[in-house]
């Protein structure tokens, strides 16, 4: 693997960076693939894909904007067709748990004949500190139409560790991990550790689906990611994902980060002041 090189295709989001860092540590040769990488790729112009994976032996694919989207399953077919053709070995595909389409993402993926990885991830924790809910947290409300059932948060940061793994070391090749914290919360419970991790209140409010919805086009949120949020949240937030899996600890040797830790160490770093 020391003279191989690694391409991070999506590698600019939550994961990619993370993973990148880790993956230099280690004295590997990486690049990212994306829009504005100087090998571009584009997963609405597949001429760019030859291009962005040639030279490469190994991929991380983080699909974007989900997997969850209609032509998913068919760009990700496509995608290991070229990898494939490009002399690629092995892909590591980032999914989500209990997603219809992004099973068949997978079963893509695995009938393909590439050698795979498939990390399926609970909702991240970095959500709160990185992602969409962020602002509405230092305002100190956060509104969702997400009830009492609870979700094992996964932080990004042991998705990035299980990556690089799944990467580096062969002996992991061709297996799925179910990846999720160590326990499952609540938002209301979630934002309640949160908020005594920050030193100040930041409540809960669940809402109506019609009015969750509304407020992201009032917002200006693109159709599509509201279309994507209203499936994670009206579907796929059903009970389903709830219980925890041992996927980071079967692959690190090590339990999954609690997310109670990740609260406080987020807090440390003054994100969530005000």
């Amino acid at each position: 693997m020391q003279n191989s090189e690694i391409v991070l295709v999506g590698g600019s989001g939550k994961t990619g960076g993370r993973i990148m860092k880790r993956l230099e540590e280690r004295g590997l040769k990486v690049r990212v693939a994306s829009r504005s990488s100087v090998r571009p790729f584009d997963w609405e112009d597949r001429l760019t894909w030859p291009g962005a994976l040639q030279g490469a032996s190994s991929a991380y694919v983080a699909f974007q904007p989900d997997l969850s989207v209609a032509w998913a399953a068919e760009a990700i077919e496509a995608l290991a067709k070229t990898a494939v053709e490009c002399s690629l070995e092995h892909i590591v595909l980032l999914s989500g748990r209990g997603e219809e389409s992004a099973q068949r993402s997978e079963t893509a993926l695995k009938s393909s004949g590439i050698g795979y990885n498939i990390l399926r991830a609970s909702w991240f924790c970095q959500n709160f500190s990185e992602g969409a809910f962020l602002e509405q947290i230092l305002a100190g409300r956060l509104q969702l139409p997400a009830g009492d059932i609870p979700e094992p948060f996964i932080d990004a940061d042991d998705i990035a560790d299980v990556a690089v793994a799944a990467l580096t070391d062969p002996s992991h090749r061709n297996k799925a991990y179910e990846l999720t914290g160590p326990r499952a919360l609540t938002f209301r419970e979630a934002l309640a550790e949160i908020g005594a991790a920050a030193g100040r209140p930041i409540t809960y409010e669940q809402v109506s689906m019609a009015d969750f919805i509304g407020g992201l086009a009032a917002a200006g949120l693109p159709e599509d990611l509201i279309d994507l949020l209203e499936e994670l949240f009206g579907q796929v937030l059903d009970g389903r994902n709830s219980s925890s899996m041992s996927g980071v600890p079967d692959i690190l040797g090590r339990p999954a980060t609690d997310f109670s830790h990740f609260a406080r160490r987020t807090a440390a770093s003054g994100i969530w002041s005000v």
